[in-house]
């Protein structure tokens, strides 16, 4: 008896996207790892730095760009980490690195050697990056309690878990 021909015939490949995302996010994490273990040691380099800056003769401005750089990278670490474990960039972290960031340069070069127009770009910057910190901190009570940030966690998690389920059911 004669059978007509499929409309939707089977390749003779079949990519699995799912084993292909699993693989780029297994490198993914070995690249943010490899720079989380580049930070780290940046950042012991930098304490013995900042430790032999303290000797005499005591300059004050590289000892307070060094305490202020220091923090950045802490910041930055603590950025990386909560990628690793989350799988997603932390907005107030990022907020944070970024205000330090702003506010260690105005320092080190002195307000009082800094143009106007910087000075007010600068305050402009840290003005914005504030409501931002203030709608992060603020807004998720408006929406009946739900922050926005640990519901995609949350989401990411659980879609996780029934891929592993899902895997392991095989």
């Amino acid at each position: 008896m004669y059978q007509p021909a499929e409309n939707n015939p089977t390749p003779m490949y079949q990519i699995n996207r799912g084993r292909i995302v699993r693989s780029l996010e297994f490198i993914q994490d070995i690249i943010v790892i490899s720079l989380c273990i580049g930070l780290f040691s940046f950042m012991v380099i930098q304490v013995r730095d900042m430790f032999l800056s303290l000797l005499p003769p005591l300059d004050f401005h590289v000892v307070t760009a060094d305490i202020l750089f220091l923090l950045i990278l802490v910041e930055l670490f603590r950025l990386l980490i909560i990628y690793l474990q989350e799988q997603r960039i932390s907005i107030g972290v990022a907020v944070e690195v970024s205000i330090v960031s702003a506010l260690r340069e105005v320092i080190v070069k002195g307000v009082l050697e800094i143009t106007s127009s910087q000075v007010l770009a600068t305050c402009a910057f840290l003005l914005v990056l504030g409501i931002l910190l203030f709608l992060r901190v603020w807004l998720p009570p408006t929406f009946e309690g739900i922050d926005p940030e640990q519901e995609v966690s949350k989401r990411y998690k659980r879609r996780h878990l029934e891929e592993l389920a899902k895997n392991n059911g095989r």
